[in-house]
């Protein structure tokens, strides 16, 4: 491939970000629109002073427990970072995309890694669920689909706090040491957006999750959803899940589009299948079909090839670096459109925080610009090009922001 068919131009960039605008205020009026724009109806508490929880993380296809304790508004990690377990074999077979798996054989490895913790004087959760789903008033969340190659359809359209709740309580190791009595439910992107407002003097605040997949979430003004629950009478800002993986931005590729019939998933998360981390080495596998390139090629492997290119084919090393470029322009895009609708509900905007996560946003091309980098250029180009050269984002890595977020959760 010789010419850039993944190279953006601004006017592409432009209408990429003002269609993600308009398909945002369509998901505000009605469920089940592209961007699902799901509210989360936990308002988060800025002001954590005391407080100690079990909070869950269940990401791409790895599982985080750990006891976060808040002592005079100080955070502390038990154990330090927490405890971690990789359930792919559990969770997802890459060869075999539309495999299912029982919820039990995962609530019992989840359960395994939640044992090994001091549970002592321990009755919250605070659960970080990677997945699409939609809040309830009550904080659990019900599961609308699974993604990342997971394939679990019992759990679907069920309430997936109460089905873990209900079985840790059961468990004998777990009975033994404590029953837990509340569960609050939150996505990974949520999670990064309340560990961030423990940040002061910022105007809004975005949480950004690019690595296995891709999603943002933002507090919105309530009167502007006008799909609420009837029986949420709380007014102000509500945080947002935008479950913008599912936007199907235009001027996509035809390797694009070849990514997408391929992927078992067709017409779905069009937008995640051209940046996110589990896709970016497929776009490159599906530029060069007849090569030897190897089946699970994903981004940490596509940088690779960007960062030593003495011992890669020149061919592999610029189109790597053009789907690596593309993706960061996409995203630039996505927060543009995010923002604008912001700015569009409050024109005192100014100053916005973006807690960003995810091991492709924060990975490192030797040879050219870091990702996060090239995102912050490239977003602030294109609020100078919309009129908004005045506002600025900052963006900020938070460690253990999906912990942090989860407790807050747990706690408001």
């Amino acid at each position: 491939m010789k010419k850039n068919i993944f190279k953006l131009k601004k006017k592409q960039s432009k209408e990429i970000a003002e269609n993600l605008q308009s398909k945002i205020k369509a998901g505000f009026k009605e469920n089940n629109k592209e961007i699902k724009a799901l509210p989360t109806y936990i308002n988060p508490n800025k002001n954590v002073k005391d407080g100690k929880v079990l909070v869950l993380d269940l990401g791409g296809t790895n599982f985080r427990a750990a006891i976060i304790e808040f002592s005079k508004g100080k955070v502390i990690i038990h154990p330090e970072n927490g405890l971690e377990k990789n359930l792919t074999k559990y969770m997802k077979d890459d060869s075999n995309p539309k495999k299912e798996f029982p919820a039990d054989e995962l609530f019992e490895k989840m359960a395994d890694l939640i044992s090994g913790l001091d549970l002592k004087g321990v009755t919250s959760i605070g659960y970080c669920f990677s997945y699409p789903a939609e809040s309830m008033l009550n904080g659990d969340a019900t599961l609308i689909k699974w993604t990342k190659g997971v394939n679990i359809p019992e759990m679907v359209g069920k309430a997936t706090g109460k089905l873990l709740l209900d079985y840790l309580n059961k468990h004998k190791a777990i009975k033994a040491k404590t029953q837990f009595t509340s569960i609050k439910v939150i996505n990974d992107t949520v999670a990064s957006l309340f560990a961030g407002v423990s940040l002061p003097d910022y105007d809004s605040y975005i949480g950004l999750i690019v690595g296995t997949g891709t999603n943002m979430a933002s507090f919105f003004h309530a009167d502007k959803i006008k799909k609420l629950n009837v029986e949420y009478k709380e007014k102000g800002l509500i945080p947002v899940n935008l479950e913008s993986g599912n936007f199907q931005p235009p001027h996509l590729t035809t390797i694009d589009k070849l990514v997408d019939a391929m992927s078992g998933s067709q017409g779905e998360q069009l937008f995640e299948k051209a940046i996110s981390g589990f896709y970016l080495g497929k776009i490159l596998k599906y530029v060069f079909p007849s090569d030897e390139v190897e089946e699970n090629f994903d981004a940490r492997k596509l940088t690779t090839i960007m960062n030593y290119p003495d011992i890669h084919k020149k061919k592999y090393v610029r189109v790597a670096r053009w789907i690596y470029i593309r993706s960061a322009q996409l995203v630039a895009s996505s927060l543009t459109g995010l923002i604008l609708e912001l700015v569009a509900q409050d024109k005192s905007i100014k100053k916005i925080c973006l807690t960003a996560e995810g091991s492709l946003f924060w990975s490192e091309d030797k040879k050219g610009k870091d990702y996060n980098k090239l995102v912050l250029e490239e977003l602030h180009k294109l609020l100078a090009d919309f009129g908004h050269g005045d506002i600025h984002v900052d963006i900020n890595r938070l460690e253990d922001a999906n912990l942090i977020g989860s407790a807050i959760a747990a706690l408001s």
